[in-house]
């Protein structure tokens, strides 16, 4: 029987943890494999064909629409449906099996070599159409779900799914639309760079997310409803910021993209106050606590990054590739363990907790390091001097560790 305060049956959460994990398990042995390619370049000779290069897509494609997505998926799923409903686990199970198999069939187009050229746009040719039809029977099962449940919903809570499921609804035709290389090149001369404007506008998008996720679980409010007011009144001051400033073609020496995009520091605290305004479950906590940590590392860092002279250095370094895992390894799996210790109401490995961010905070540090040097140094980098390899084992250390800890929670996650 399920507990007054969960927002989903056992089993729901069960077969969502084991989807989410299982991505990220997979996702991991191959930044492995990449770390370990990078470290020793002839190791690669092993699994020819089958370069670095057709390795690449895998890992950041099955860690975006794997591991970053299937948590949330679940939440929608669970959002949708009455826990008591004995349809929301078939539902459930044929939405997330089939994105799964879909993730399978595009990393094998991948390893063939049928990449669009377009970062995280992979899907190619035959492959173009499958995350889309997934997407579509996710929206079924969605649809399917609300329905079964109607009755038990509010008049809002009804009103909020309808326009959840039509706002839902055409985004797989967009997804199909933009992986055409007739929408825009791999690489696109007219899109101005990563502008202020740009990244105010992905970051403000994942503010909303996390603003927006205690509600889609279903979390308790505490406390003044005038305070959850006041910060999403800043949110929508936010949002006009981004409206009104200048987008495109827009240098990262001009001070208004400097300024609008400092903007987002005052979102460390204001983030921090509205979750903890709600009555997140303890299992939930730590996870918030290591969010919010990550999350500061990384609205401060991307500003810095972004000022004249830094951004230059940086750009087209390991740098880069430390703040992203700041986000992706830090933040975004900090935030899917609060949304699984939700669902699951299960207390994350204590052990694997903290490999997990050791190994990330190894992994960012060392990548950061190598970033700042090897710009006046890339010769040695290419010649694999000792303090460059020493970097990349580092780098293949904090691999390791958060390949086991992902490893740990995919067995503990099928557990009753």
């Amino acid at each position: 029987m399920n507990r007054p305060d969960e927002v989903s049956s056992p089993d729901l959460a069960r077969l969502v943890a084991r989807h989410s994990y299982a991505w990220l398990v997979a996702a991991n042995l191959v930044g492995a494999w990449l770390a370990l390619s990078l470290l020793w370049p002839a190791a690669g000779d092993a699994l020819a064909p089958l370069t670095y290069g057709r390795w690449v897509p895998l890992h950041l494609d099955w860690q975006l629409y794997g591991w970053c997505s299937l948590p949330i998926v679940g939440a929608l799923l669970a959002w949708c449906a009455a826990p008591a409903d004995a349809r929301t686990l078939t539902s459930a199970r044929v939405a997330l099996t089939s994105w799964s198999l879909v993730l399978v069939l595009g990393g094998l187009t991948w390893l063939a070599g049928g990449v669009s050229g377009k970062l995280f746009l992979d899907w190619a040719g035959n492959a173009r159409p499958l995350l889309p039809a997934a997407m579509l029977v996710l929206w079924g099962a969605l649809a399917r779900l609300t329905a079964g449940a109607w009755k038990t919903f509010p008049p809002a809570g009804r009103a909020l799914r309808v326009i959840v499921l039509a706002a839902l609804l055409p985004v797989p035709v967009v997804l199909h639309w933009s992986m055409g290389r007739e929408v825009y090149p791999a690489v696109n001369p007219d899109s101005g760079g990563a502008t202020g404007a740009a990244l105010l506008g992905s970051t403000l998008g994942i503010v909303t997310i996390f603003l927006l996720l205690p509600h889609l679980l279903r979390v308790v409010p505490r406390g003044s409803p005038a305070r959850r007011t006041a910060i999403m009144f800043a949110l929508g001051a936010s949002w006009l910021v981004f409206a009104i400033i200048d987008h495109g073609h827009v240098s990262h020496h001009a001070s208004v993209p400097i300024a609008a995009l400092a903007l987002l520091v005052i979102w460390i605290p204001l983030l921090g106050v509205h979750w903890r305004g709600f009555e997140w479950p303890t299992e939930a906590r730590a996870w918030m606590w290591a969010a919010l940590a990550w999350w500061t590392l990384l609205i401060a860092s991307g500003w810095v990054t972004f000022l004249p002279g830094v951004s230059e250095s940086l750009k087209f370094t390991h740098g880069l590739v430390g703040h992203a895992h700041l986000a992706m390894a830090g933040v975004v799996t900090s935030v899917n363990g609060m949304i699984l210790a939700t669902l699951t109401r299960r207390t994350a490995d204590r052990l694997a907790f903290w490999r997990w961010h050791v190994g990330c905070g190894v992994y960012v540090a060392a990548m950061v390091v190598l970033g700042v040097f090897e710009t006046e140094r890339a010769g040695e980098l290419f010649r694999s001097a000792g303090w460059t390899q020493a970097l990349l084992s580092l780098r293949l250390v904090g691999g390791l560790l958060m390949l086991d800890a992902s490893v740990r929670w995919w067995r503990d996650a099928g557990k009753p």
